[in-house]
């Protein structure tokens, strides 16, 4: 086999890439500019230089833009320790623009409203069952719900950059389809065009993910994800969903389905799931089995914040010491601990996160879990695994969601100026 003789020869052989247009390096350096003061928080223009190695006059037409597009706010004049040397800082605009989210659940449709500071300007969850219900419906819901928040919003003076849906469901990123969704009962559901359809009067993005992915995301961006480097965010709730981060990045696998860990099989004779197959993790772990296995109703609404939710009667009977409760949720303890050793041994993150309501289950889950996963993951002895408590709970789905939506707006703020 012969060998490349010189860099030349080697250049020649490699496919030619084009040269970047002047465009596109215009556009990169307006989302640099506007990431750098979002990561600080404040920055001047000459801080800002400094950073991004641009020269100062790159910055302050980029700055000038940013503000014309309502993305940055002067916050006045600063002296900086020097005689003389005042400067101006720069931060978000919180006025401006904001994020919409939507999280369908099987028994609950949220929505959410959060700024360009990540601050919940408006926030709302309908409990609604939406098992066995026509997937129209339900969209026709999820539309009705944005509208309203759409409209809180602009009485609040913000500008919708774009609508984002988490669906509890295994979703095609690049379309927004729901390819399935066993306990919503939906197959092949369009998400994305269908809201589109029914929100066609308003001119914005609108985008799905599956609502673990968000709710990893979440963790990530606003909770406590960028303290724990890599982790598996898991929330329980009619099924269970895992996130999973590494590196500070979401990992997705080849086909962006990765993450079901709630139709991993833990006992393959057991129960039938929902997804077709038997045994599955959340047939043990998801809120239907813990309340079953405790005694308490399965079938009235599981979104917290509603006063039937039978998650407050476990809870009740967990802090007395009813033994049919702490056995339930030891049982979801043990096998949730066998289905994340499956992912820790493959993956090697350094936290597990519990959400959903896995959080406010965690004084009697953590040590049941901690337990089933030293039994199981082949390094534990030497780097133990750490759990922690989401501090988002169950609206991290739909606030991941809306985040996202921010994210991808500081990512690429050009668009702004092309509506």
């Amino acid at each position: 086999m012969s060998e490349i003789a010189s860099v030349t020869e080697w250049r020649e052989r490699s496919p030619r890439r084009p040269a970047a247009r002047a465009d596109d390096v215009g556009r990169h350096n307006l989302a640099l500019v506007v990431q750098h003061v979002a990561a600080r928080g404040t920055a001047s223009r000459a801080e800002i230089a400094r950073a991004t190695r641009l020269t100062k006059g790159t910055v302050s037409t980029h700055v000038q833009e940013l503000l014309k597009l309502e993305l940055l706010v002067e916050l006045g004049t600063q002296p900086d320790g020097r005689v003389g040397r005042p400067h101006s800082d720069l931060a978000l605009n919180g006025s401006g623009h904001c994020g919409i989210g939507v999280e369908i659940n099987v028994d609950y449709i949220a929505v959410c409203v959060s700024d360009l500071l990540d601050k919940v300007r408006f926030h709302r969850i309908d409990v609604l069952e939406n098992r066995a219900i026509d997937p129209g419906h339900v969209l026709d819901r999820a539309a009705e719900l944005v509208r309203t928040a759409i409209a809180a919003a602009e009485a609040d003076g913000l500008a919708p950059a774009g609508i984002a849906a988490a669906v509890a469901g295994t979703v095609e990123l690049e379309t927004g389809a729901v390819l399935v969704a066993p306990n919503l009962g939906w197959t092949g559901v369009p998400v994305v065009d269908e809201l589109v359809e029914r929100l066609s009067l308003i001119d914005v993005p609108v985008v799905a993910d599956n609502e673990a992915n968000l709710a990893a995301l979440a963790e990530l961006w606003l909770g406590i994800g960028g303290e724990s480097g890599s982790y598996v965010h898991v929330s329980g709730d009619i099924g269970v969903g895992a996130g999973i981060v590494v590196g500070g990045a979401l990992f997705r696998g080849v086909r962006g389905f990765a993450g079901e860990i709630g139709h991993v099989v833990v006992d393959r004779n057991g129960d039938p799931c929902s997804c077709g197959g038997r045994g599955c993790l959340e047939r043990f772990a998801g809120q239907d089995a813990i309340f079953r296995a405790a005694g308490l109703p399965s079938t009235t609404a599981t979104a917290l914040g509603h006063p039937d939710n039978p998650l407050y009667g476990l809870i009740e009977r967990l802090e007395r010491g009813d033994e049919a409760a702490s056995a339930a949720v030891r049982v979801a303890a043990e096998a949730l601990g066998i289905g994340l050793a499956g992912v820790v041994n493959v993956i090697d993150p350094d936290t597990i996160i519990l959400g959903g309501t896995y959080a406010p289950l965690a004084p009697w889950l953590a040590d049941s879990l901690r337990e089933s996963l030293v039994r199981q993951v082949i390094a534990s002895e030497w780097r133990p695994i750490e759990i922690r408590v989401s501090e988002l709970g169950p609206d991290a789905a739909v606030r991941g969601a809306a985040a996202w939506i921010v994210q991808r707006l500081l990512a690429a703020p050009d668009v702004l100026a092309s509506r």
